[in-house]
């Protein structure tokens, strides 16, 4: 499996598509054996997606949703709001990651 360095919860940036430049939080980093690792941003790259009645969902019809990025269209953003690389410290005991561009821990 290849090295993730982009984790839930990170604000990414998306550099490549029809939604290139926008923002926006990770909800999940999808990893699969044998697969690239893919992302999935809140609020962007939505799609519809026609769904069966369910018990969960006795209308059925048509949703909105989130589709997966994969994850080298996104980068991680600073506190700046500029898109950064990240390195790790060792502070103490613990390892933690660092923006290239300011050098605060992210």
């Amino acid at each position: 499996m290849t090295k993730v360095k982009i984790k839930r919860g990170d604000n990414v940036l998306v550099t490549t598509g029809k939604n290139k430049g926008s923002k926006g939080e990770v909800l999940e980093v999808i990893r699969k054996e044998g697969k690239d690792p893919r992302v999935i941003v809140a609020g962007i790259n939505i799609v519809k997606k026609h769904v069966k009645p369910s018990a969960s969902n006795p209308q059925g019809g048509i949703v909105e949703k989130e589709a997966s990025l994969h994850i080298s269209n996104v980068a991680l953003v600073d506190k700046d709001g500029k898109a950064t690389k990240t390195g790790t410290k060792v502070e103490g005991d613990k390892k933690v990651r660092v923006a290239k561009t300011t050098g605060e821990t992210l």
